[in-house]
C-alpha cells in the first residue's frame, strides 16, 4: 500500500480517503442484505495536497492531516483505485468534518 501512495500524490486542495467497511452484522449477530447496509460516510484521510492557491499567490492549507476520521458527504468523491484497493477523491472544502480523537 505504501508503494501506491509514492507514485500518487493528490493535487492541490484534494485529499484521499479510504471509506470505512460497511456493517454486515447487526450488533445480535444477524446478517444484513446490501440493500440495508446504508452508504458508508466516514473515512481515514490516506493522502492530502499542498493547499489551494490564492490569485496573489499564498497556499491555504488543507484542513486535515493523514490519520484524520472525517466527515464524507452521501455523494460526490472521485474512485480511485491504487494496487486493487478503493480510495475516493474529494476537495478539502467538501469534507463535512473532522472527528477528535
Amino acid at each position: 500500500m505504501a508503494q501506491a501512495f509514492r507514485r500518487f500524490l493528490p493535487m492541490f486542495d484534494r485529499v484521499l480517503v479510504e471509506r470505512f467497511k460497511p456493517e454486515l452484522k447487526t450488533k445480535s449477530g444477524l446478517v444484513l442484505p446490501e440493500k440495508s447496509q446504508g452508504k458508508v460516510v466516514q473515512a481515514t484521510v490516506v493522502a492530502v495536497g499542498s493547499g489551494h492557491r490564492t490569485e496573489d499567490g499564498n497556499i491555504i492549507p488543507v484542513g486535515v492531516k493523514v490519520g484524520d476520521k472525517v466527515l464524507l458527504p452521501e455523494f460526490g468523491g472521485t474512485k480511485v483505485v491504487l494496487e486493487e484497493q478503493e480510495y475516493f477523491l474529494f476537495r478539502d472544502g467538501d469534507l463535512l468534518g473532522r472527528f477528535e480523537s
